[in-house]
């Protein structure tokens, strides 16, 4: 049994160590007194607001009617503001080179505008999640009522978690469309860079495994099953063998394509509209408008009383 001096001995020493500079630099981050941290509670809190305003009546406390639709709209947006605000502000402090010549009035100014910006926005947001809602209502049998796949579908909460930082990442508000898009990530196993660009009467259907690259661009009418990856083939390195970060490196799929499960398709290619996928497919070439990109068929055999093991 350690004695209490020899506890003692090892929790000082690893005091030391933990206190010792080069063992953090690369993974500290010092901030100023009154700067706003970026909160995952805080930005879990902003989206289950952001959810309440957009689909009304279906998540949160409040029993909403007709006649007082307008008033807790007024007070859930107000609310949202001042939420926002703060993260923003958080996101902007974050990202501060010359953080002690940063004027914070002026930043405080900036987080107000970008949070009414992406608030005016909120009923487009509104507008083309109900085209994702529709196209998944429509496109799977099972689903007995949109307000079940409201409910339930994770691809409808993962795709409003991407909604709302896409839009946010538009107005160049850093850091936080991160967040919000890997708190979806976690909650669903569908990975959707915020930066991608993708049009509405979008669809995932069963979700997990899903991955959507920040480059890619996808465009109406798209549906995607679960395990499909929209990713990059190769990096493209600097003279200091690092990858050069911004270059296009993830596919664009056109209007009205279904890509099924376990899909792999690649790089910068394009997929034609009105194109079909097959299901465990590897694609890292373009492939032309209408076309049906499937595995051979694979051969029979039948065995009996265990031949063929």
């Amino acid at each position: 049994m350690q004695s209490d001096n020899s506890i003692l001995a090892k929790i000082n020493q690893t005091v030391e160590l933990l206190a010792d500079a080069n063992s953090y630099n690369s993974v500290c981050r010092e901030h100023r007194l009154g700067e706003p941290v970026p909160s995952s509670e805080k930005l879990g809190n902003i989206v289950n607001m952001v959810r309440e305003i957009l689909f009304p009546g279906f998540f949160g406390n409040t029993s909403l009617r007709p006649n007082t639709v307008r008033h807790y709209m007024g007070v859930y947006l107000d609310e949202l503001f001042t939420l926002l605000c703060e993260q923003i502000m958080a996101g902007l402090c974050f990202e501060c080179e010359n953080r002690e010549k940063v004027d914070f009035k002026e930043q405080e100014h900036h987080a107000r505008s970008l949070a009414a910006d992406f608030i005016a926005f909120l009923p487009e947001i509104r507008r083309i999640l109900v085209t994702d809602v529709e196209a998944a209502f429509v496109g799977d049998p099972a689903a007995k009522s949109r307000g079940e796949v409201i409910y339930c579908y994770p691809a409808v909460r993962a795709i409003s978690n991407y909604r709302i930082a896409h839009r946010l990442m538009q107005l160049g508000v850093p850091l936080i469309p991160r967040i919000i898009a890997e708190m979806a990530h976690s909650e669903t196993g569908i990975d959707i860079h915020p930066k991608a660009e993708i049009g509405e009467s979008f669809t995932i259907d069963h979700g997990t495994g899903v991955v959507i690259g920040s480059t890619c661009i996808i465009g109406k009418n798209v549906k995607l099953y679960q395990g499909v990856t929209l990713g990059a083939k190769s990096f493209p390195l600097d003279e200091h063998g690092n990858p050069i970060k911004g270059v296009p490196r993830h596919p664009i799929v056109e209007d009205n394509v279904i890509i099924y499960a376990q899909a792999t398709i690649l790089g910068r290619i394009r997929i034609g509209r009105d194109s079909v996928i097959g299901g465990n497919v590897w694609v890292t070439n373009n492939v032309a408008p209408n076309s049906k990109v499937l595995q051979f068929k694979a051969r029979e055999s039948s065995f009996r009383d265990g031949a063929g093991i």
